[in-house]
């Protein structure tokens, strides 16, 4: 046995008091009173040996108090057997915050609720002078500062994950030799074993693991289009994929569907443990507005992920400019609500027309000069769709080779005819169905009945993708990267001597399809909150009431965040304030103008509640890494005692305390039922 503050022994002096007034109580005559004088010998042997044993007894019981009270103060504790840690630091805690923490434990509440009792008692295990630290905070504080701040805690969407912390933490931690407590539900999912692994040897870390009841919990894993042009008032098809991410089937899970305010489609979905279906709905946007949509599933008693946020805008006008000496796109695009077509000759001087242009048609220019070859350049870097229709001059062709190199081509070939030989027209390939280029352009199997014909002036090697190809394999129209752009390339001119393609069938839904992927869905229908960074597409002209002097905002609900900012290449890049914690709608604001409406959700990883159980964490640890160790909660110790007894000992104060107490009762049972004085009753003298 072993006292925390064996200088309180001192008071066992103490114990000299109470016997020294006993001995005094017995020299001090006492009176005693008795009616017949025949019996006064008996009667006092009798009271003498009843007042004797009454004393002794009260001494042994007020000794006993001081003994005990001593002991209480002195706080003795049988040693543990593993003594390892080194108490000179400050207690560090990382709890999880993340979603997956709301999830139903064993005994009923929250994960989170049991981590946070748990860590709250922590201090009861060390010294009253000990020193806590929440990881991410800089000071260490006391104990009922430490209690305070703990409560402030909240599940958060912004919550990194307990692996990537625990490694933070290793560096965090700095010269803090004092143990480390995690407690977390430790999701499978998560790196957590690297995260072991590089913990510092020399460091006590214990970990705590709070996994709720195995169960089902169905949830949005995503939502996306088949096409990302979306159409104001015509139909456009959603898919959405709900996975189950926990152990158990679901039978039934109603799901709906809303767009804006407006429930626009509910089905039932049976999904299996582990696994996910698609199911595709269909939705109509009504005028051009963004519309704030989300999808809900019935779904308990994983609650906080049963609503999936994102955001539908009807597509901007795509905007087209035919380069060429004469128009002839003008009726194709040109009559078309979803297109802004604007043709300009290859001589221009202002090339602001490219660089807004999301399709460009380069159509058998005779010349190209420098300046327009660098303006294309530049807007296939920045994502435009650049159509290249060659020239059949040959004092084009070394024009052509520079702008090819400059778009990153290969190596172009340039056919060889002679002068005044009519070109030799052959057949197109019929197209191919798996292409994705042709997904859904055909509304029936039944191939066209007849291909056109083209007599190509140039070919090129295999490093693009053939979309078209003529019977003899030689391609027709091919597709090439470029920057963040793409180009495709003719083989043949438009004009009839060398093709028949404009006044084929097919002519329109290749040109329609090139101008569709020409559309850059390049803002995503929602953000994670567990996103580091995110982009936000700008208008090319801000409202009126924008002030352009400040700085952009984000607002949800009575809550403003000002996160830090910057524009790139026309696009706003923000970083994710740790205050973004719930999932929903936010406005982007500058000034008092709403710029945008974005969609955040909790990050889909949270929502798979494979956790490591406490055994699954011995087996995983091993004999490896013995500064870690593995606590359960609720196993019938709190986290603090089973601390207590493995590494601290065994207290022995709260017996103490119940000795003290029992001697303190005995004493006064003693003084006021033991050897109560009883009155003699006067006897009758015989005659």
């Amino acid at each position: 046995m072993v006292f925390t503050y064996p200088w309180f022994l001192l008071g066992l002096v103490a114990t000299a008091i109470p016997v020294v007034i006993h001995l005094f109580e017995l020299r001090r005559p006492q009176r005693v009173f008795f009616t017949n004088v025949e019996f006064i010998r008996e009667v006092k042997l009798i009271a003498a040996k009843q007042r004797k044993l009454k004393h002794l007894l009260v001494l042994l019981a007020r000794v006993g108090f001081i003994i005990f009270l001593v002991l209480l103060f002195a706080q003795p504790f049988i040693p543990a057997k593993d003594q390892g840690d080194n108490t000179s630091g400050a207690v560090s805690i990382l709890l999880d915050q993340s979603a997956s923490m709301q999830q139903v434990a064993k005994s009923g509440e929250s994960a989170f609720e049991v981590a946070l009792k748990e860590a709250e008692e922590l201090p009861l295990a060390f010294p009253p002078t000990s020193r806590f630290v929440l990881l991410g905070q800089r000071e260490t504080s006391t104990a009922a500062a430490y209690r305070a701040s703990i409560q402030q805690l909240q599940p958060s969407g912004h919550f990194r994950g307990i692996a990537q912390m625990l490694r933070l933490a290793q560096t965090g931690l700095g010269g803090n030799k004092g143990p480390v407590f995690v407690f977390s539900d430790f999701q499978k999912n998560d790196a957590i074993t690297q995260a072991i692994e590089s913990i510092d040897t020399a460091k006590q870390v214990y970990l705590v693991p709070v996994a709720g009841e195995a169960g089902s919990n169905v949830f949005v894993d995503s939502v996306w289009l088949d096409d990302a042009f979306i159409r104001a008032n015509v139909d456009a098809l959603l898919r959405i994929r709900l996975r189950n991410g926990g152990n158990k089937d679901v039978a039934t899970c109603p799901t709906k569907l809303f767009v804006g305010n407006k429930q626009v489609g509910a089905f039932q979905a049976a999904i299996p443990a582990k696994q996910s279906i698609v199911t595709a709905v269909r939705v109509r946007l009504e005028g051009t507005e963004t519309q704030a949509c989300r999808v809900e599933v019935e779904d308990v008693p994983v609650e906080f992920d049963n609503t999936y946020y994102f955001m539908l805008q009807p597509s901007a006008r795509i905007k087209v400019v035919e380069i060429a000496t004469t128009s002839s796109l003008d009726k194709l695009y040109g009559n078309e609500p979803l297109f802004s077509y604007q043709h300009v000759r290859p001589q221009l001087t202002d090339y602001r027309a490219i660089a807004d242009a999301n399709l460009i048609v380069l159509r058998e220019a005779e010349s190209l000069s420098s300046g327009l070859q660098q303006s294309l350049r530049q807007a296939a870097q920045r994502g435009a769709t650049i159509v290249v229709v060659p020239s059949a001059s040959k004092q084009a062709q070394v024009a052509y080779n520079t702008l090819f190199r400059e778009l990153g081509i290969g190596r172009i070939q340039w056919e060889t005819n002679a002068a005044g030989v009519t070109p030799v027209l052959r057949d197109v390939a019929e197209p191919s169905k798996q292409n994705p280029f042709f997904h859904d352009v055909f509304a029936t199997k039944n191939r066209p009945a007849s291909m056109p014909k083209a007599a190509p002036v140039l070919r090129w090697t295999r490093s693009g993708t053939d979309v078209l190809q003529l019977r003899d394999g030689d391609g027709f129209l091919a597709a090439f990267p470029s920057g963040k752009g793409s180009v495709y390339l003719f083989s043949s001119p438009f004009n009839q001597a060398y093709s028949d393609f404009t006044q084929h069938a097919l002519f329109v839904p290749v040109m329609y399809r090139l101008a569709m992927q020409s559309h850059q869905q390049v803002q995503p229908l929602a953000y994670q909150l567990s996103e580091q960074t995110f982009r936000v597409n700008l208008p090319e002209q801000l409202p009126a009431t924008a002030n352009r002097e400040a700085v952009y905002r984000l607002r949800h609900d009575s809550a403003t965040y000002i996160p830090a900012q910057r524009v790139q290449d026309g696009r706003l890049v923000m970083d994710v304030p740790p205050g973004m914690q719930e999932p929903g709608y936010y406005e982007l604001l500058r000034g008092e103008a709403m710029i945008s409406k974005l969609a955040f959700n909790f990050d889909k990883r949270e929502s798979d509640l494979s956790s490591y159980s406490a055994a699954e964490f011995r087996q995983l640890v091993g004999d490896n890494h013995p500064n870690v160790r593995v606590y359960e909660p609720g196993a019938g110790q709190t986290v603090a005692a089973q601390y207590k007894a493995t590494r601290v000992g065994v207290p022995l104060w709260r017996y103490c305390l119940v000795g003290a107490l029992v001697c303190l009762l005995a004493e006064a049972f003693l003084l006021r039922f033991a050897g109560r004085k009883h009155i003699a009753v006067p006897v009758a003298q015989a005659a």
